[in-house]
């Protein structure tokens, strides 16, 4: 063997005897890494959604992976938003935001606006015409007589309408007008003052403004020729619904489609679809073909609803209530046929088509404006409930019979009902709360936890008893989120925040991830948040358990536990959309300036005013000054919370300072105040109670024993020297059971009377 040294070669010392040897046997000895095997692989659960197609849980697979393309039927704008538009909506928002920002898919959202449709021209015409009768300032005699000239087709209408709900609905128009009407016409007989009859005259208008507006469009409807008249009304709802949706934190869509804005896309869609032979023209209108569809290989006629084929109710609500008169019916092959294109009558707003002056069919509006912006097909299609036919299954057919596939929709995803206290809701029936009227009641954010407590495909009853839950549920979480920030507060140097973990540390951490593998879980499971939503108030409880056992041992919780805990809480309210802003933990609390955090801006100052009045409190302890611990509590109980601030004192820890809703402290204060008024009352009622058993004791012990059984005149008739009963009242002498219970009663009363006498005796001493 040789040493290489800066290019020489030197010779090197000669190995000892036997040293060789070894040398090779090491060699042949020489040590490897041992083999590795990966762990055992644990199935993760996939992304399952609740599919119409299917009406089951399918596995979600994007055609064009992480990218999804989703259309959402959106309002027809012609009055008020409503708690079921919310029940979508918000629905929606919550898969969509979840999809987005926890499965970290890239969703591109289109929604349409309906802004041409029969309930649009009509209310439209009738607001119009209404208005114009109105101005008029017509004689309460003339009122009297055409309210009741239209009452007469409005009673026709009543007796021939079958749906109970409907009709109890109608009844309650009916009813209501007569009483108005029945009134004013006694005013005018009994002479009453011109401005009471007036006045009068106003309130039957305004009630009878349902029953009016159909009579006047009967007769005038057909002479409105206004167009402005049919773009203003859908502007303005449309204008109030976007308001309505900002102050429920729903994300605005992508893209917004309005019908009134894709005509050219309208005409070229239905004219596509004659051209595949699928549409055919009937008197100016354009119809769909469903026997030439269905009878294709290739398609299938209502794939979300088969069932329902047929239902001419059904039917006739999806082609609308200007377009099924008799001549509109009769211009179909068959009766399942469906409109595209409607030949506009006089009254009606219209374009210019191939097939003469008209304006769309509703079905056709989704399928042209969505086929634009989407093409051939979308991943998602999502709406309500009651729009799975004729809407989508006249939307799916019509769309494939344009493109010539039968994918057009890969996912159908409908939200379920929404009920009123039990009751069905609806806008025709006049049964429905308003979103402005509902958050009037309760906070966005209290409505959109009451939505996430419930499945997105279930019945949803909004109620006091769901919105009371809901309530207390932020509650819960608010209480949990102002506890961790306090414990965060708790002054300590960079290494401090690092404490030891002990086995409570390590069991609650243990929890936490088998929580969050629970809400994952839950969440591919047809984003089931109500399932995540006691999960995550099972892990919030397990957290308080913890605070509660480590403050009794008057030790500190862990504090990068909880934030961690507390932030991913945080988080998962965010993908949600149940918190905004950019805190890490917990509920933003804002200022009257809404860019104005008031959390971080006065804690400091609060903390300081609380370290203060404790030092102040423990001064007045040791001094025994109850004047100064009074006036630590009013500025606890009393001045504080009047500002949103909370002070909870807890015997030898450090005072909690929590920012608080005012009125929630407000409330808190007033309840308080009333279960310590029930405490007192109860105490009161006790002593009360106390005093009266008392003085029946002490009338009791007044008795002397010789006279207790002579007051019993109805039992007994003669006794013995002392006064003890020897006959009942029939003369019949007492048993010896009988006289011996009776003896123990005697001797009872013997010995109270002894200690009343006794007292008699020390008192007349002292």
């Amino acid at each position: 063997r040789r040493d290489v040294i800066s290019g020489g070669v030197l010779p090197l010392a000669s190995a000892a005897p036997g040293q060789d040897g070894m040398e090779r046997g090491e060699a042949k000895m020489k040590r490897s890494q041992p083999p590795w095997s990966p762990p055992t692989e644990v199935k993760q659960p996939e992304l399952r959604l609740y599919n119409s197609l299917t009406r089951s849980k399918e596995i979600f697979r994007p055609q064009n992976g992480k990218n999804v393309l989703w259309y959402c039927c959106g309002p027809t704008v012609y009055d008020a938003s409503h708690m079921g538009h919310a029940r979508s909506y918000i629905s929606f928002d919550i898969l969509r935001r979840i999809l987005m920002n926890y499965f970290k898919y890239d969703v591109f959202y289109c929604m349409n606006i309906t802004d041409v449709d029969d309930k649009i021209i009509k209310r439209a015409r009738q607001n119009h015409l209404f208005d114009k009768y109105r101005e008029k300032n017509l004689a309460p005699t003339q009122l009297l007589q055409d309210i009741k000239a239209a009452l007469k087709p409005f009673t026709v209408k009543l007796a021939e309408t079958t749906d109970p709900d409907k009709k109890q609905m109608l009844e309650r128009i009916n009813h209501t007008v007569l009483s108005s009407l029945k009134v004013l016409e006694d005013m005018i007989q009994q002479a009453f003052p011109k401005g009471e009859i007036t006045q009068q005259a106003q309130v039957l208008l305004v009630e009878a403004k349902d029953i009016l507006s159909d009579w006047l469009d009967v007769q005038f409807g057909s002479q409105v020729t206004d167009n402005t008249i049919f773009s203003k009304l859908p502007k303005y709802w449309e204008g109030e619904y976007h308001k309505d949706m900002d102050e429920l934190n729903v994300l605005p869509a992508d893209v917004l489609t309005r019908v009134s804005e894709y005509i050219p896309e309208i005409v070229q869609f239905v004219q596509q679809v004659v051209d595949n032979h699928y549409g055919y023209i009937s008197n100016g209108s354009v119809y769909f073909d469903t026997v030439k569809f269905d009878s294709n290989e290739k398609h299938s006629y209502a794939k979300l609803v088969p069932e329902a084929v047929g239902d001419q109710q059904a039917l006739h609500e999806g082609e609308g209530d200007l377009s099924i008169s008799a001549d509109r019916l009769s211009e179909k092959r068959s009766p399942n046929d469906f409109a595209l294109w409607k030949a506009s009558k006089p009254g009606e707003p219209a374009w210019d088509s191939p097939w003469g002056k008209g304006r769309p069919g509703w079905h056709i509006e989704c399928s042209a404006m969505a086929g634009t912006i989407l093409g051939e097909s979308m991943d998602i299609h999502g709406g309500g409930f009651d729009l799975r036919f004729p809407h989508h299954d006249n939307e799916l057919a019509q769309s494939e019979a344009y493109f010539e596939n039968d994918h057009w929709v890969r996912y159908f995803l409908h939200t379920g009902h929404l009920t009123i206290a039990g009751c069905k809701m609806s806008k025709s029936l006049k049964n429905f709360i308003t979103i402005k009227e509902a958050l009037n009641a309760n906070t966005s954010r209290q409505l959109r936890l009451a939505f996430l407590m419930h499945s997105w495909k279930d019945t949803l009853d909004y109620s006091s008893n769901t919105m009371e839950s809901a309530i207390q549920y932020e509650k819960f979480l608010n209480e949990f989120f102002l506890n961790v920030k306090d414990i965060l507060r708790t002054p300590t140097d960079f290494t401090g925040q690092f404490e030891k973990w002990e086995e409570k540390e390590v069991a609650l951490n243990k929890r936490f991830y088998e929580k969050k593998s629970a809400v994952h879980k839950a969440l591919c499971d047809n984003i089931d948040t109500r399932t995540v939503i006691e999960e995550l108030r099972t892990l919030v409880s397990q957290c308080n358990t913890y605070i509660a056992a480590k403050k009794s041992n008057k030790e500190l919780p862990n504090r990068m536990l909880l934030r961690t805990i507390a932030t991913y809480l945080t988080e998962i309210l965010k993908i949600f959309g149940a918190i905004e802003g950019e805190e890490p933990i917990g509920f933003p609390v804002r200022g009257d300036g809404q860019n104005l955090n008031l959390e971080t801006t006065v804690m400091p100052y609060l903390k300081v005013l609380s370290d203060f009045r404790e030092g102040v409190r423990q001064i007045a302890r040791e001094k025994k000054v109850s004047e100064v611990l009074q006036l630590c509590d009013g500025l606890r109980d009393d001045i504080l919370p009047e500002l949103g601030v909370r002070f909870e004192d807890h015997e030898g820890l450090c005072t909690v300072v929590k920012l608080v809703d005012r009125e929630t402290l407000l409330r808190e204060r007033e309840e308080k105040k009333k279960i310590e008024e029930a405490k007192i009352r109860k105490k009161e009622e006790a002593a009360q109670k106390k005093r009266e058993l008392e003085a029946v004791k002490l009338a009791k012990m007044k008795i002397p024993p010789s006279e207790m059984f002579r007051l019993e005149k109805e039992k007994y008739s003669k006794f013995d020297e002392n006064g003890f009963p020897t006959h009942d009242t029939e003369g019949k002498e007492l048993s010896k059971g009988q006289s011996k219970k009776l003896r123990k009663l005697y001797e009872t009363q013997e010995k109270l009377y002894n200690e009343y006498v006794q007292t008699l005796q020390n008192g007349s001493t002292s």
